[in-house]
């Protein structure tokens, strides 16, 4: 195993960061865990006593958010993961989302990532790197009825921790976008929101709920080997796929698009400089 690591992680009450807080724990590593209630790490703490750090934040609060990623810092010394893990899922057609929907979408799951982001960047940047994990998901890379909401939050991280990627490299600092699909945590079910609902498009939710009906999916525990696998890693991945399912959805998606730009390769040429 790689030597120990010191972790601040977002979003730890449940799913993902829950699971990937005990786990590495349960390996000997450090976890400054943050969480809106942080009774709900009563147990890891007294399992784990000093080696948990329990912050409660709100991701959406800026001046929170860098306060709690200098609190950890100051606490054990250094950070070497950095995990964006916070968000959840709105459920919503384009028609249907209000305003105040999309924003509170944004707030969490892209400025929430992006505060702690600018937080933790100086001081990886000061201690010689270490390694940044932004959460994100097959819906940030592909798009379906419903969630344009959410979609539209998790393509913005993407494109926010890709420029991140090259801005930071220099200074010895990593980063992972996690893509994730299928798991069985409740981020369709208790995390979600959902804007109020038009008739005309009950079909459409008829048949995105068909396609996820009766599937068998894996846990937020299954993931842990593959986290483990890229934070440790000496050239950790820029992307990496969590599940067979989100292999097997994203792979044959990226390759029709390319076939798609392929096809109209000509007329795209047309609107070159004219001589």
């Amino acid at each position: 195993m790689a030597e120990n690591k010191i972790w601040f992680i977002t979003g730890t009450s449940r799913g993902f960061g829950r699971a990937w807080t005990r786990a590495a724990l349960e390996r000997g590593d450090r976890v400054a865990a943050t969480a809106r209630d942080t009774t709900s790490l009563a147990d890891l703490v007294d399992e784990f006593g000093d080696a948990i750090l329990p912050i409660a934040l709100d991701v959406t609060d800026r001046d929170a958010d860098i306060a709690a990623v200098q609190q950890a810092h100051a606490h054990f010394g250094r950070l070497d993961v950095v995990v964006n893990n916070a968000g959840y899922g709105h459920f919503g057609m384009i028609e249907e989302l209000s305003e105040q929907d999309v924003r509170d979408q944004l707030e969490t799951n892209v400025f929430g990532a992006l505060w702690i982001t600018q937080a933790a960047v100086p001081l990886l940047r000061a201690q010689g790197g270490g390694h940044i994990v932004q959460v994100s998901s097959i819906g940030g890379v592909l798009a379906f009825a419903g969630l344009g909401a959410y979609h539209a939050s998790k393509w913005a991280l993407e494109g926010f921790t890709e420029a991140l990627a090259a801005e930071v490299a220099p200074f010895g600092i990593r980063t992972t976008l996690i893509e994730p699909a299928g798991f069985a945590t409740d981020w369709a079910g208790d995390s979600s929101k959902h804007s109020t609902a038009l008739p005309e498009y009950q079909e459409v939710r008829d048949a995105r709920n068909a396609v996820r009906a009766g599937a068998a999916r894996p846990t937020a525990e299954d993931t842990v080997e593959a986290l483990f696998a890229a934070v440790d890693a000496a050239e950790p991945p820029t992307r990496l796929l969590l599940s067979s399912a989100a292999v097997d959805l994203v792979l044959p998606a990226y390759e029709r698009r390319v076939q798609h730009w392929k096809d109209w390769d000509e007329v795209s040429r047309t609107a070159d400089a004219k001589a």
